[in-house]
């Protein structure tokens, strides 16, 4: 939110700098980002003088230039030669000395230099309207009255206003403070507690009156909820044109641009007060006005020239017969003011927020009407708002008051009591305020203080601060304008240390991230919001187990994510389509479900693998990431958690092309795999991507706090290896279970270290390589005890999966 500085200082008279005002809005909760300076001329005219053509004859070398002398009152004759066609001697006109800084027509500077033009010197530059910012005209040179006197700076002459504007980032909350009034009233509590007491103005509309009533138009509303109160006035003979400098300034200061006066009256209102407000062409308006909702699907173009489908809860502003605007967001296209306009029909009204809020988002617009409206305005302030429009637009732009003001409000909208103990106030600061304190603080923010007890103070809070319903709120506001910095605080620092088991989540994460790291993962965070039909891409996802936003943000936005898959295929995508295609991702997070016996949140480790294994070298030849590259990493986060004695488990999902499930007994604690292209191209990756999800909760009930360690042992180790003819269908894990069950004290290791199909073996069959490693804790291994040992492995191998050695 941009607030001006000279416009805050029409609401309170304060000669203080910029830093330290905004020093007091920041302390006061209104957080001021950026003080940037404006000037209504760029460049604030500096260096622009007025001076009196006394000589101009041809130039001695150019057609189309002209040698002039200048005095710029101080009886000194300059040279200047010029170019423009309408230069004269006696003339009055702006000259840019020699040092001056102008800007193009694309905002970029250039310095006034002495300097000779065909052989001539000249020592400034005589100034169109264009190029000082005052215009856009390039006709010829500014020629200004002969009453004006030479030597006179411009920057006085044409009243450059020079401001300050505070971009304040507004909480939400805040929307009293979404104005030049409500800063301006913060300002002033904060003022009033650091001892200065100072006026508040507000814009008198005593002035306003009816000046004949010849253009009435009946205003009906039909749904009070939705619009608690409707205020209307018409002007008639008024002239539509551009808003005098005083009124575009304002507006530019503030970033926004003007469009014509009657426009621009009413964004000066919506930003001076916070009342939004819209003026219709009273000619376009078909009998009455009629504030109702339509069915849902009926057509209607907007300013944007945007046909847009209603819905039967968007609140409209319709005559007899058609919408005309969308209440309290966006006006209508046939409906607004244009240079034809003669009468208008000028509208001030509180919305309900709620129902605005929904149909902006509904319809995607946000305004500076909606964004005011959906947080809540002040009901109190609609028909003084409209006065003070009315006023302005009949000074701007002429005209009458042509009927009475219509304000319907049936049901007032009452402030809010609350109930405020001392002792509470004491205990939720830390600090006792005097009961002086905190009256005069809540009288600074117009709270009205309705009894007084010992205990505490019977409060009415102002309709328009609808953050403030609760004691509590009140206290927050009694520490907002006392200053935090104000309160004290001991020296003295307490902490607590806690013990925690080496078990904790949040310990274990970090045990398996710092894994993850070191072998070239990165750690992704997804949003847990996505979109609801992701539940279509897996026949194990129903769509009726989806958490569904009540308001959410967007389509994209609406439901609680039921797998951490999809989310993560869209960071995928969105690398892989920026070029950036070798990738390792994990993430902890959490899936929603909905199911009849109520919510269930699920937390999970994913991890995602896809691309090239390692970065292009010459060194280094290109190879794919694989499914056995990736079962290590999957192991290797089963083994560091200590987690052993697992097996593989039929594989139960539906995303995976092909994959392995891993579990014990029953419970599956990982399943991993190539995800199926299918759902690939839903994310248009062409590449293959592999993808593990752990049960993270299961995970961490098998972890155990107890370390078991055993010593190194100080006998050797000794490997045997067997090349091995099998059938295409016999598995490593047969061979691994078979050979565990045969040796189960000495076997310490088995392992698949070659793997040949092909040329030179038997139709249907394969060779398999493995080694065993033997070891005895206790003793060194004689010859016959491991020739023992690997004869009976033998034998169950050729007896069990019609194994024979090559």
């Amino acid at each position: 939110m941009k607030i001006s500085y000279n416009w805050l200082k029409q609401f309170i008279k304060i000669d203080w700098k910029s830093e330290e005002t905004a020093a007091l809005l920041t302390d006061l909760g209104l957080e001021v980002e950026m003080v940037e300076k404006y000037q209504s001329v760029k460049g604030g005219l500096e260096g622009i003088i007025v001076g009196k053509v006394l000589t101009c004859v041809q130039h001695p070398d150019a057609d189309r230039l002209k040698v002039t002398t200048v005095d710029l009152g101080d009886g000194v004759p300059l040279q200047i030669v010029c170019g423009a066609p309408n230069v004269a001697e006696g003339q009055k006109v702006l000259v840019a000395t020699i040092g001056t800084t102008l800007y193009d027509k694309e905002g970029e500077a250039f310095q006034i230099k002495k300097g000779k033009i065909r052989g001539q010197e000249s020592h400034g530059m005589i100034c169109a309207e264009d190029e000082l910012g005052l215009g856009s005209s390039h006709e010829g040179i500014m020629v200004l009255d002969s009453s004006v006197n030479a030597g006179i700076k411009a920057a006085g002459l044409f009243n450059v206003e020079n401001d300050e504007v505070f971009e304040i980032g507004l909480t939400p909350n805040r929307a009293d403070a979404m104005s030049h009034l409500g800063t301006a009233r913060d300002l002033r509590a904060g003022l009033m507690q650091t001892g200065i007491n100072v006026e508040f103005i507000t814009p008198s509309v005593s002035n306003f009156r009816v000046d004949k009533r010849t253009l009435k138009i009946d205003v009906i509303v039909k749904d009070g909820k939705l619009a608690p109160r409707y205020c209307g006035v018409t002007i008639s003979d008024v002239k539509v044109k551009e808003s005098p400098r005083w009124l575009k300034d304002r507006l530019k200061a503030i970033g926004i641009n003007p469009k014509n006066n009657i426009v621009d009256v009413t964004n000066y209102v919506l930003h001076e007060l916070g009342q939004p407000l819209h003026a219709f062409d009273a000619s376009k308006i078909n009998g009455k006005i009629n504030v109702k909702t339509l069915p849902t699907g009926t057509k209607f173009t907007t300013l944007d020239d945007i046909e847009r489908s209603l819905h039967e809860e968007d609140l409209m502003i319709c005559d007899g017969d058609e919408p005309l605007c969308i209440a309290g967001v966006f006006g209508g296209k046939g409906s607004g003011v244009t240079e034809n306009t003669s009468s208008i029909f000028l509208e001030s009204a509180y919305f309900n927020p709620v129902s605005i809020r929904k149909t902006a988002k509904r319809h995607q617009l946000n305004t500076d009407a909606s964004f005011r409206f959906e947080r809540g305005i002040d009901p109190s302030i609609t028909e003084y708002a409209l006065k003070r429009a009315a006023l302005l637009i009949q000074e701007v732009a002429g005209g009458e008051i042509t009927s009475d003001i219509v304000d319907i409000y049936p049901k007032k909208i009452a402030d809010f009591p609350v109930v405020l103990n001392f002792n509470n106030v004491k205990r939720i600061i830390g600090q006792e305020l005097s009961k002086e304190i905190i009256k005069n603080i809540l009288a600074s923010l117009e709270i009205k203080v309705n009894s007084v007890s010992d205990a505490g103070l019977g409060l009415v809070i102002p309709s328009y601060r609808v953050d403030v319903q609760r004691e509590i709120d009140v206290i927050e506001e009694i520490l907002r304008v006392y200053g935090y910095n104000n309160i004290k605080f001991s020296d003295k620092l307490n902490a607590t240390v806690s013990n925690a088991p080496r078990t904790e989540d949040y310990k274990v994460q970090n045990v398996v991230a710092s894994q993850l790291n070191s072998q070239g993962f990165n750690e992704m965070m997804a949003n847990s919001l996505t979109t609801s039909s992701y539940v279509q891409l897996s026949k194990m996802l129903k769509e009726e187990h989806n958490v569904i936003m009540l308001n959410p943000l967007s389509n994209d936005l609406a439901a609680m994510r039921q797998s951490l898959l999809f989310s993560g295929l869209e960071a995928l995508s969105y690398n892989i389509n920026r070029r950036n295609s070798d990738l390792k991702f994990f993430e902890f997070g959490k899936t929603y479900h909905k199911f009849e016996s109520g919510y269930e949140e699920h937390k999970h480790l994913t991890m995602f693998i896809t691309g090239n294994r390692n970065q292009e070298s010459w060194t280094n030849p290109q190879k794919p990431s694989d499914f056995f590259l990736f079962k290590g990493y999957v192991n290797a986060v089963l083994e560091r958690l200590g987690i052993k004695k697992t097996q593989n488990l039929p594989m139960t999902s539906d995303v995976f092309s092909e994959g392995i499930a891993i579990g014990l007994g029953n419970d599956i604690l990982v399943e991993y795999g190539v995800v199926k292209k299918s759902i690939l191209k839903h994310f248009d990756i062409k590449q293959e991507v592999l993808f593990a999800d752990f049960n993270w909760a299961l995970i961490l009930k098998l972890l155990s706090n107890k370390i078991k360690y055993t010593e190194i042992p100080k006998y050797p180790e000794v490997r045997r290896d067997l090349s091995l003819l099998l059938d295409d269908n016999v598995s490593f894990d047969a061979i691994y279970n078979l050979a565990r069950q045969t040796e189960k004290s000495l076997l310490k290791d088995i392992n698949l270290f070659d793997v040949y199909q092909g040329k030179n073996l038997p139709e249907g069959k394969k060779s398999y390589a493995v080694s065993f490693t033997i070891q005895d804790n206790t003793k060194t291994l004689t010859d016959v005890q491991i020739d023992k040992i690997m004869s009976k492995l033998q034998k169950n191998l050729e007896t069990e999966l019609g194994a024979s050695l090559r």
